[in-house]
C-alpha cells in the first residue's frame, strides 16, 4: 500500500527531500544510524540537488533499509540517487534468488579517502568517491557489492568462484551495463575459470545455459553452507570444472 507523500527535514542533512513509497522489490541493512540521523525516511525519491550534503540518510521501503552516509561534500545528488534506485531494484531480485534470509538491511558509505572502486564487509559496502566522480555511469558496482551481501560466504570459498558469481550476479541483474561500458569478455586462449570477475562469469553463464541451468544457484548453496569442495562441479555435471573448461573453451558460444 502506498503511503502519501511527505516533507521531512533530516537531522544532519541540508535540504529538502520528498519521500514515496517504493515499488515491490527492494532490500535493507539497518544498522544504528549515527547521531546525526535520528529519523527513518519512507520513499526512493529525494528532491535533485547539485551536491549530496554530508550526513546519514535512512530509507526504507516494502521490508528493506538502507542507511546512505556520505562522507564527500562534492557528489552528485542525481548519482547519489541513481546508487540508492539501484539497490532497490536489484538487492531484493538478488535475496529472493539466492538466499531469502539474507540481512534486509544494508548500509553504504561513500567514502572521499578510498582509492579503490568499492568494497564489502558484512552488511556494510564502502564506494569510492572517486571513481564515481570519474565513472558516473558505472552504478551497477552497487549490484556486484551486494550481491557479496547476499553471498555470505564464511570461510573456505574460493576467491575466484566468490567474485566471479558476484560478477554473474551483474550481468544478470545490471540496470546499466551498457552506458557504464560493462560486459562479459569474450573467450580466449590466455583465460581460466580462475581467472574470476568477468571471466569465470562468462564460464558460469555457458554451463547455465549448456550444462546445468541451476549451477549458479548450486554453487552459491554450496558455497554459503561451506559444503562445497573441488568435487562439488563432478556431483553437479558429471565432469570436473577442468573437463568443464576444455569444454568451454572448445564451444565457448553464449
Amino acid at each position: 500500500m502506498k503511503r502519501p507523500l511527505k516533507h521531512a527535514i533530516i537531522p544532519g542533512v541540508v535540504g529538502l527531500f520528498l519521500f514515496s513509497a517504493c515499488s515491490k522489490s527492494l532490500l535493507v541493512t539497518p544498522d544504528i544510524p549515527d547521531s546525526s540521523t535520528k529519523t527513518p525516511v519512507t520513499s526512493s525519491e529525494v528532491k535533485a540537488q547539485s551536491t549530496t550534503p554530508v550526513g546519514t540518510v535512512i530509507y526504507t521501503s516494502n521490508g528493506y533499509t538502507l542507511t546512505l552516509t556520505n562522507n564527500d561534500a562534492t557528489f552528485d545528488d542525481a548519482e547519489r540517487q541513481r546508487l540508492v534506485n539501484t539497490f532497490f531494484t536489484v538487492y531484493p531480485k538478488l535475496l529472493n534468488r539466492f538466499y531469502t534470509g539474507a540481512t534486509k538491511k544494508v548500509k553504504f558509505v561513500i567514502d572521499p579517502t578510498y582509492n579503490g572502486v568499492a568494497y564489502t564487509s558484512g552488511a556494510v559496502t564502502t564506494l569510492s568517491a572517486a571513481w564515481f566522480h570519474n565513472h558516473p555511469e558505472d552504478i551497477d558496482v552497487v549490484t556486484h557489492e551486494v550481491m557479496h551481501i547476499v553471498q555470505a560466504y564464511t570461510g573456505g570459498a574460493p576467491g575466484w568462484l566468490t567474485e566471479g558469481i558476484a560478477d554473474y550476479a551483474r550481468y544478470k541483474y545490471g540496470v546499466n551495463n551498457g552506458p557504464a561500458g560493462w560486459s562479459l569478455p569474450a573467450w580466449n586462449a590466455s583465460q581460466n575459470y580462475t581467472d574470476a570477475y568477468r571471466v569465470t562469469a562468462r564460464f558460469l553463464v555457458w554451463l547455465e545455459l549448456h550444462v546445468r541451468s541451476s549451477i549458479v544457484n548450486d554453487l552459491n548453496t554450496a558455497l554459503r553452507t561451506k559444503t562445497y569442495t573441488g568435487s562439488t562441479w563432478s556431483q553437479l555435471t558429471g565432469k570436473s570444472v577442468d573437463q568443464l573448461w576444455a569444454d568451454y573453451s572448445q564451444n565457448p558460444a553464449l
